[in-house]
């Protein structure tokens, strides 16, 4: 069962409010001695997470179906980063990264009962309670959790805006819904935060000598400039001045730090066609999810920081408070 993104919490009863993680969805299966662990694709995560494995196998219950998020856990908040890391070919470095940073399966529905009978068809606040009855039996641990919840939409609210838990944004989940496996049946509203960059780049838009979009940096405690995204949400009646106005800062290097056109999964053809600037414009922009100190997902261009020095824009923007699972 997915969730459907929408701009706000609903506020009426009937509601239950949950973190949302960003980690790697997983259905965990235990009958006897057997322990499976099942990707939002249907693969198995077995092979990339033998830690959890071990984890679901020490359990004292015999027959188990859990949802849930697999995190890892890095410098106290979870890691996107280090979650791809175990997607990896050779045992031998998915064993090393296991030992050395095991991962933690954060429980949120519970799709059999106690006497091995199927809860799909049960309303979530019965699933609930299910969950809480193996949790009761098991005991909470670092590496098994359940996610902490909510029926208050005040405390809802405040969890999109950072506070007591650092979450990517907030589930809601009807208290009557039955388990609606591959529909988006519950809501999400993701938390939505910004920050100041500078431009240290831009590209042109394919086959036009207009600018497509600019390359944002931050500067880093030795006062190098990373590259870490960019944004193409230029008002198309603006790109013409906006043009004139960065070709007119078109100055090498651009970026001091890392810079695009280096090898990551992130390139693409046209990665290393960039105009390098001067760095004396700033930017602020909205994100989601920050992945190895950059922006995962492109940004939305929320204003111009004349206001702003440059050096102003570092990293320290982007962190927040270590993330709990419970």
């Amino acid at each position: 069962m997915e969730a459907r993104l929408v701009e706000v919490l609903p506020r009426e009863p009937g509601w239950q409010y949950e973190p949302k993680w960003d980690g790697f969805r997983c259905l965990v299966f235990r009958d006897g001695g057997e322990v499976e662990l099942k990707a939002k694709s249907g693969k198995s995560l077995n092979r990339f997470f033998p830690d959890a494995v071990r984890t679901i196998a020490a359990l004292p219950m015999k027959k188990l179906v859990l949802d849930g998020e697999l995190l890892i856990a890095v410098d106290g908040s979870f890691s996107f980063e280090a979650l791809q890391m175990r997607l990896h070919p050779a045992a031998s470095r998915v064993a090393k990264l296991s030992a050395e940073q095991p991962a933690t399966f954060v429980a949120f529905d519970c799709l059999l009962d106690a006497r091995g009978k199927s809860l799909l068809a049960a309303p979530f606040e019965r699933r609930r309670e299910a969950l809480e009855t193996v949790f009761e039996r098991t005991g909470e641990g670092d590496y098994f959790a359940p996610t902490p919840f909510t029926r208050d939409v005040k405390k809802a609210d405040r969890w999109l805006k950072g506070a007591q838990v650092q979450t990517d944004g907030v589930i809601a989940k009807r208290l009557d819904l039955a388990y609606e496996a591959g529909e988006r049946a519950m809501l999400k509203v993701k938390r939505l935060r910004t920050a100041d960059c500078v431009v240290g780049g831009f590209r042109y838009e394919s086959n036009s000598k207009l600018v497509g979009s600019l390359l944002l940096g931050l500067y880093d405690k030795q006062g190098l400039l990373h590259h870490v995204g960019f944004t193409s949400a230029i008002p198309a009646a603006e790109k013409a001045a906006l043009t004139k106005k960065l070709e007119k800062l078109i100055w090498p290097p651009g970026f001091t730090g890392d810079a695009p056109g280096g090898p990551s999964r992130w390139s693409t053809e046209r990665t290393g066609e960039w105009e390098p600037l001067k760095p004396k414009l700033v930017v602020e922009v909205r994100y989601d999810h920050v992945t190895g100190g950059r922006f995962r997902h492109g940004t939305k261009l929320v204003r111009w920081r004349p206001d702003k020095a440059p050096r102003q824009c570092t990293f320290e923007q982007l962190k927040g408070p270590a993330r709990e699972p419970r």
